[in-house]
């Protein structure tokens, strides 16, 4: 009887270890791998993200070791609900235990669509596109490290704004008017900047924006929008090819203004006459900005009263200095819109010249006609740095996404109403005596010429109160004038002695 009971034991042990070794029929099958979406906008951003690496950099002899932080930060609304995800690349020195003296650069661009690309990896960040001296593409595309980055003095911050690079809208019932347009812009940046500082512990730094092109009217209002509404005050703001910042300078005033650029472009093609050609650009120069000021802008208020004499004598002298002919200039009124002078001034040898950097030749269908059929400059550069960036986000930083990296991302219509930039960073100057303002332009710029940068400074300070800390420097290139690789060690020094200039130590901020 016992040994009938141990084989039905052994029986029913056998039972239940094949039952228990039996595949359930409810359990789980894995999940399939997502397949790719086919339309771009179906791609979800990762509102809240990052992820960190660390490498190292030769700046000046020096070994200067970092962490590069790739992620998003949401943009909230006053209930906490996020708006949108706003894509940065943090650079951080690592070797610093005190983070209270060291400086925080945050760094724009601008379109209004565009994303820090152009600045991240062409101009203070430690990596940089594989260019040639002057700036134009080479393959294979690829990057290397930047000997003039300006890592060893700041630690630097690239924020790409709603709709650029990778940062997008949270929900698309969210109306287009919270981000795009000059003030909603500087308002919803306002509070992210805020978010970022607070949480990698940056309160103490002093703080700087730069800002390049349209990056130059969010900084501008931002230096007031941060102080007055997130009580956060700069050390310095930095406007690389500013744009006009909300300053009026309609009619005679802005047609005068462009011929120095007009100038600065003549000499590089060698359209000058003679005595000028053989002179250096920076010795020309102040005879045409003397010219324009005293004479052209005078002519030019006078209109059709002006004598036949005076106007004959006046397009003589923009000829000489621009290197159109007389002809061409009495033919148009003594006003020459830039896109004419772009398809003008090498008309006779077949080609137009930039937009944003005039030493770039263009080949249009048609010599005739008054404006260039495309920017030669633009599609050169995006032709450098679409690769780059998307090779250097995805591979090097390990950010991992789907979504296409706008260079230039849908944010029209932008509202350009009431754009008082200009007037704010001046406040903003007087509200805070530790606050210092530098300006960096490239004589071959078009689309935001030096002499205008300068009559912008002037405005700002119309009572000559701010002149100790408004300064202003020009470079032989276009633009993006770092992409010329003297221009790139020389503006990055010059960066490097603002920031460490505008940090006053002990002294106390007070008048």
């Amino acid at each position: 009887m016992r040994k009938i009971m141990l084989l039905l034991a052994a029986l029913m042990g056998f039972a239940l270890s094949s039952s228990a070794q039996k595949r359930p029929e409810t359990e789980p099958v894995p999940p399939k791998a997502a397949k790719p979406a086919d339309n771009n906008n179906a791609i979800r951003l990762a509102l809240d993200s990052s992820v960190t690496t660390s490498n190292a950099i030769t700046i000046k002899g020096q070994r200067v070791p970092y962490t590069a932080t790739a992620g998003t930060i949401p943009v909230w609304d006053e209930n906490g609900k996020p708006l949108a995800g706003v894509f940065y690349t943090y650079y951080e020195r690592s070797d610093v235990k005190d983070l209270s003296a060291r400086p925080l650069v945050i760094s724009f661009n601008g379109g209004p669509g565009t994303s820090s690309v152009w600045m991240e990896i062409g101009y203070t960040g430690p990596r940089m596109l594989k260019i040639d001296d002057e700036g134009y593409p080479i393959q294979p595309y690829g990057l290397r490290d930047n000997p003039h980055s300006i890592l060893d003095v700041a630690d630097i911050v690239y924020v790409d704004p709603v709709n650029t690079g990778f940062s997008r809208v949270a929900d698309k019932e969210i109306p287009n008017s919270t981000f795009f347009g000059v003030n909603a812009d500087i308002k919803y940046l306002a509070g992210w900047i805020s978010t970022f500082v607070s949480r990698y512990k940056r309160w103490a730094s002093p703080k700087f924006l730069i800002g390049e092109s349209y990056g130059t009217t969010r900084v501008s209002g931002l230096a007031l929008e941060l102080q007055n509404n997130q009580w956060m005050y700069l050390n310095g703001v930095i406007l690389v090819s500013p744009t006009d910042l909300g300053i009026d300078r309609n009619g005679p005033v802005d047609v005068a203004l462009s011929l120095p650029y007009y100038a600065a472009t003549a000499w590089y093609h060698k359209k000058l006459p003679a005595d000028l050609q053989s002179k250096d650009l920076t010795a020309v120069l102040p005879e045409v900005e003397t010219f324009t000021i005293n004479e052209l802008l005078p002519a030019l208020a006078k209109g059709g009263s002006l004598s036949e004499a005076d106007r004959t004598a006046i397009a003589a002298k923009m000829a000489r200095y621009s290197g159109l002919s007389q002809q061409f200039i009495v033919q148009n009124n003594l006003e020459i819109a830039t896109a004419a002078f772009w398809k003008e001034l090498l008309r006779d040898k077949g080609y137009t010249i930039g937009r944003l950097d005039s030493r770039y030749l263009g080949i249009d269908r048609k010599d005739a006609g008054m404006t260039p059929d495309y920017n030669a400059e633009l599609n050169s550069w995006l032709h450098a740095f679409t690769p780059a960036i998307n090779m250097y986000l995805r591979d090097e930083l390990k950010y991992k996404t789907d979504l296409k990296y706008y260079m230039f991302g849908p944010v029209h219509p932008w509202d350009r109403s009431n754009d008082r930039t200009g007037e704010n960073l001046r406040q903003a100057i007087a509200e805070n005596p530790f606050l210092h303002v530098l300006v960096q332009s490239g004589y071959y710029d078009g689309a935001c010429d030096y002499f205008n940068a300068k009559y912008s400074l002037w405005q700002i300070d119309a009572a000559g109160k701010l002149k100790g800390r408004l300064s202003w420097e020009g470079y032989r290139s276009g633009h993006m004038m770092y992409l010329r690789k003297e221009d790139l060690a020389t503006a990055n020094q010059h960066l490097r002695d603002f920031i460490l200039k505008a940090i006053p130590g002990d002294k106390p901020a007070k008048y």
